[in-house]
């Protein structure tokens, strides 16, 4: 996981600060777009020259862009057919969720305040209905995460705080609360990869050990506190975000700097520079999953 580069901050003089790469700024920017215009899922969307010409940007950087939000299931490309609204996450057809804006202060406030009711239910439940083998299922999830959160192995975290958090949801014996925390968790992973880019967003031991906290809880058959622990997990994750998204109203990209990302089917590839830079690639950053 490579490091985010740093510009002065202004006034300062000496106080490094992230920037917003130019991809990012792009993708926010057609994520607007489609909300102003009222896009359903299965619209389509003018070319990546239309698009750049649109958005006021270059067509590389607008290349990236598409590229990221075809990665997090934003949009659908479809060749020799063109980009197209994807249909939002488990196939909500609801406009709020085709519009959602995962940079948002409001938006992922909201979707956290959510999650946060949908996980503590899905803990309670998990805590006086799951089987054996289910228990056991959670504590190895917990046990992989925290491993992981010791060795700060961001990747391998994020396969192990994906197998507790489905390992939660399957004991609760509730289909639609099972499909209600993986939709939220893909619209929070989005969330993830434009804020965070790859960086870990706070200590993935805490976040480790809060999920052994919960699978003890669970084990021990006590509802009330796997609720409680379950809340105060994201709770933790909402703090981590609200930091995020007020810092960075604070930085802006200067012209040239940062990486262009490009992802698909859970692959990286190399991107060009943020917009106006030229087309030296660079590494992209990795996508990952929020706690």
């Amino acid at each position: 996981m490579s490091a985010e580069r740093k510009v002065p901050a202004k006034g300062s003089g000496t106080t490094p600060r992230p920037y917003r790469p130019g991809y990012e700024l792009v993708a926010e920017q057609l994520l607007g777009y489609i909300a102003e215009q009222g896009l359903r899922p299965g619209a389509r969307l003018p070319t990546e020259a239309g698009l750049a010409e649109i958005l006021g940007t270059s067509r590389n950087v607008t290349r990236e862009a598409v590229k990221v939000l075809a990665a997090l299931g934003r949009l659908s490309v479809r060749r020799g057919a063109g980009i197209f609204v994807a249909d939002s996450p488990g196939g909500l057809a609801d406009d709020d969720m085709t519009h959602f804006q995962p940079t948002s202060m409001e938006h992922v406030l909201m979707l956290l305040d959510y999650r946060s009711l949908i996980e503590a239910e899905t803990a309670r439940r998990a805590a006086g209905q799951a089987a054996p083998i289910e228990v056991r299922n959670i504590q190895k999830g917990a046990e992989r995460s925290l491993r992981a959160g010791r060795e700060d192995d961001a990747d391998a975290f994020s396969v192990a705080d994906q197998l507790f958090h489905d390992a939660v949801g399957i004991a609760a014996h509730n289909i639609f609360l099972r499909s209600s925390v993986t939709n939220v968790r893909r619209l929070a992973a989005q969330s993830d990869v434009l804020l965070f880019h790859g960086d870990t967003p706070g200590s993935l031991e805490v976040a480790g050990r809060q999920h052994m906290a919960i699978a003890d809880a669970i084990a021990a058959g006590d509802a009330d506190r796997a609720a409680t622990l379950m809340t105060e997990h994201i709770a933790t994750t909402r703090q981590q975000f609200e930091r995020r998204i007020r810092d960075r109203l604070f930085n802006v990209a200067p012209p040239g700097a940062g990486p262009a990302a490009s992802a698909a089917s859970g692959t990286t590839t190399a991107g060009t520079d943020a917009a106006g830079a030229g087309d030296t690639p660079e590494p992209t950053p990795p996508v990952t999953s929020a706690s």
